[in-house]
């Protein structure tokens, strides 16, 4: 499965207390890995917990209630899947290593920690596990998707050459180079999954690319359309795929408390319009929480957190219902899946953007 670098999005602002030239922000021709955004049936994959984190089987149909815009919306189809019960549902866990936003050492360390999971259970894993690296070079592919976890990890383990310390512009000049890099490489994350059957789970192991929520940064009305482009089309690349994603932050308790961890937070209102758009909507953990993902922080048990992510394939379950039409493009809808059980909590696709 080759990887090419597919260039989504230029993320330039202008910033400094000085005031630095802004620059202009534009959007390559569109070459979408998925049809465009339309109107039409919407596949959603739930997972349903208790409280503490633990996965509810066992539930039908009846006991589901789908809100789309605080409105009742029929279920077409429900599907209850249990890897327990051997059913051959394609799933696909896909390991995303970044060097771009993270050290040498930190990267080093998650390497021998993706390894130890792929040894856990003597090596046999539950579903197929894909591992790839995020680079200055765009994407690479260390191992396509296999359920031999021992023979992943000697594939990883030789493929230890390819980790360096990258070499860039500092501060604010380096930041929107590794933001660049980072969502070049979600966009070509998608279009090589467009291929691959069933759910995928990408649990994106960084610490996520920088936000410029400062005062100093400034970007224009332009710039604004680009970032709600941005976010329109890779939302919709990650439901159209049937893409979940998930987030590990490999810094540990040492970040943990640190503001930029939980700075994503102020954006996860979904966007509504290109003049509410910023930088920070176009953030990893958004993405994650958009699409139903966990983002993991403030441990070094990096296994653990794998192990916590992969465990969404074992119980979970699907439905489809059919999207409302919109009057204008890009009309955002909420969405809200709601169990009739005391004590559970349901994670799935939050929204989607409504078309005429």
């Amino acid at each position: 499965m080759p990887w090419r670098r597919f260039p989504l999005i230029l993320l330039c602002c202008a910033a400094s207390a000085v005031a630095f030239a802004q620059k202009p922000l534009d959007l390559p021709p569109v070459s979408p890995a998925v049809p465009a955004a339309s109107s039409g049936p919407i596949s959603l994959s739930v997972v349903v917990t208790d409280k503490a984190g633990h996965p509810i089987r066992g539930l039908t149909q009846a006991d589901f209630t789908l809100l789309d815009n605080k409105q009742p919306a029929a279920i077409r189809s429900f599907t209850a899947h249990d890897l327990s019960a051997a059913q051959n549902d394609p799933q696909t866990l896909i390991l995303l290593i970044d060097d771009v936003n993270a050290n040498f050492t930190i990267v080093s360390t998650v390497r021998t920690q993706i390894e130890n999971f792929l040894h856990s259970n003597g090596g046999k894993l539950p579903i197929p596990v894909g591992i790839v690296l995020l680079t200055d070079s765009g994407l690479s592919e260390i191992a396509p998707p296999s359920a031999e976890g021992n023979a992943l990890a000697s594939v990883l383990h030789q493929k230890d050459g390819q980790l360096h310390s990258i070499e860039r512009s500092s501060g604010f000049y380096g930041a929107e180079e590794r933001t660049q890099i980072s969502l070049n490489g979600l966009g070509s994350l998608g279009k090589e999954l467009a291929g691959v059957n069933g759910r995928k789970l990408v649990v994106w192991i960084g610490p996520g690319w920088p936000i410029f929520d400062n005062p100093n940064v400034s970007f224009g009305a332009q710039q604004q359309r680009n970032f709600f482009s941005g976010v329109v089309y890779l939302s919709g690349m990650l439901r159209q795929l049937g893409i979940t994603l998930y987030s590990i932050d490999p810094l540990g308790p040492a970040d943990s408390a640190s503001p930029r961890t939980f700075l994503w937070e102020s954006f996860n209102k979904p966007v509504t319009k290109p003049t509410k758009a910023e930088p920070g909507d176009l953030s990893l953990q958004v993405f994650v929480a958009h699409s139903g993902g966990t983002v993991e922080v403030g441990s070094n048990d990096i296994t653990g957190a794998i192990e916590k992510c992969a465990e969404d394939a074992s119980v979970w379950y699907s439905m489809d219902f059919d999207s409302q039409k919109a009057d204008s493009p890009d009309t955002w809808h909420d969405l809200a899946v709601k169990v009739d059980k005391p004590g559970v909590k349901v994670r799935t696709l939050n929204g989607y953007y409504a078309q005429p």
